[in-house]
């Protein structure tokens, strides 16, 4: 048994919808495909190709994995029309079919990597441009146009109306790249970059079927997953301050600064009447959004013709002129790992933690996140800091 195990690929779990759309989208992929074939040949033309063997593995790719490289449009329209062009010539000037068939695979392969269209069911196309006798020999290098690039443009175009109606990201969006440059997100900054996966790969020796942004992508998450797996009873509530002083829409800016200048407060809530949360202040607004003389903050000119702009009405420098809104909230009952990120790569210091109906019920701070993590390596978890 356990002989066998080692036989079977580690592929990655399919959600039912996903195992329901991808045999789905094959059907609907072949089916479309030929019958526009068919009818692109007339009912008389057999003697034609409509429909090769090959499209059938391209639409594994296609349905099955749309976000592998190996699946995207260039690879399939590229890699099918050169490795035909390449199967053609190779049965023209070999006699063998044998040697024509291993020169025009090892040769497609060579040419899809070069030209970053690598597509494994090519390999069956340039072998099907050598081994698929007279209707196929008589095509010459038409073989490459059609049935070759006529089948993988209806199968491209049949992919791509049906992964947009299955809620699927086609052509497939890499993550943004990770980078070590100092002006990068923290978490690309600590955690595993392009050049490390490159490193990496190249001590291997391996090619994997998966972009190096989307492997970056995969690994950021799966630490944020590792977060929660090491601390997996600390949520917001259990290490936010829930002793905080909230603010008001129509407080006075000059009230507002000498309320955070008394209490050391870096950030202030802003709520309404019913203590929902409608924003947050803090003292990047304050220094960014505002002019100081010897009484205090007030708006200068150009924000006040902003603000008169867009509200059209005249602002009178209160918290509403200058607090950021809509604002990022978090529940008592969400995991720390979901306040990571929002606290390092958004670069937000504190986020306000809401009830179910909006209302105020603490902050977390970026220091809140920090002592959570060291008290999950040594013990028990810290007494929350005042925002």
């Amino acid at each position: 048994m356990s002989v066998l195990r080692r036989l079977i690929p580690d592929l990655p779990r399919y959600s039912r919808k996903e195992h329901a759309a991808s045999a789905v989208g094959a059907f609907v992929g072949i089916l479309a495909t030929g019958v526009i074939s068919h009818m692109a040949v007339g009912a008389g033309g057999w003697s034609l190709p409509a429909l090769i063997a090959p499209m059938g593995a391209s639409s594994v790719l296609l349905f099955a994995v749309p976000a592998s490289p190996l699946a995207q449009p260039w690879s399939i329209m590229g890699g099918n029309v050169v490795s035909a062009l390449i199967g053609v010539a190779a049965a023209q000037l070999i006699p063998s079919p044998f040697l024509a068939a291993a020169v025009a695979a090892g040769l497609a392969i060579a040419a899809m990597i070069a030209l970053r269209c690598l597509h494994p069911p090519s390999g069956a196309v340039a072998l099907t441009a050598v081994l698929g006798g007279a209707p196929v020999h008589d095509l010459g290098f038409g073989f490459a146009l059609w049935p070759v690039a006529g089948n993988s443009a209806l199968l491209l175009a049949s992919a791509l109306a049906f992964n947009a109606l299955a809620g699927r990201t086609y052509p497939h969006r890499p993550a943004k790249p990770a980078t070590s440059r100092p002006g990068a997100a923290p978490s690309a900054r600590v955690g595993v970059t392009d050049e490390d996966l490159d490193a990496a790969l190249a001590e291997t020796g391996q090619v994997l079927d998966v972009g190096r942004r989307d492997l970056a992508e995969l690994m950021r998450r799966a630490q944020l997953h590792a977060l929660g797996r090491r601390a997996p009873a600390a949520s917001c509530g259990d290490v936010m301050s829930r002793d905080v002083i909230a603010v008001a829409p129509g407080d006075s800016l000059r009230a507002t600064a000498e309320l955070m200048r008394e209490r050391r407060l870096k950030a202030l809530p802003v709520t309404d009447e019913s203590a929902r949360v409608v924003g947050i202040v803090t003292q990047s607004d304050m220094l960014e959004k505002a002019v100081w003389d010897a009484r205090g903050p007030r708006l200068g000119f150009g924000r006040r013709m902003e603000i008169t702009a867009k509200r059209l009405k005249a602002p009178s420098s209160r918290v509403e002129d200058i607090m950021t809104s809509p604002v990022r909230t978090l529940r008592p009952e969400s995991p720390l790992s979901d306040a990571a990120p929002l606290l390092t790569d958004d670069g937000l210091h504190h986020l306000p933690v809401v009830d179910g109906d909006g209302r105020l019920a603490g902050i977390l701070a970026q220091t809140d996140l920090i002592l959570a993590l060291l008290a999950a390596r040594s013990g028990p978890a810290p007494r929350p800091l005042e925002a």
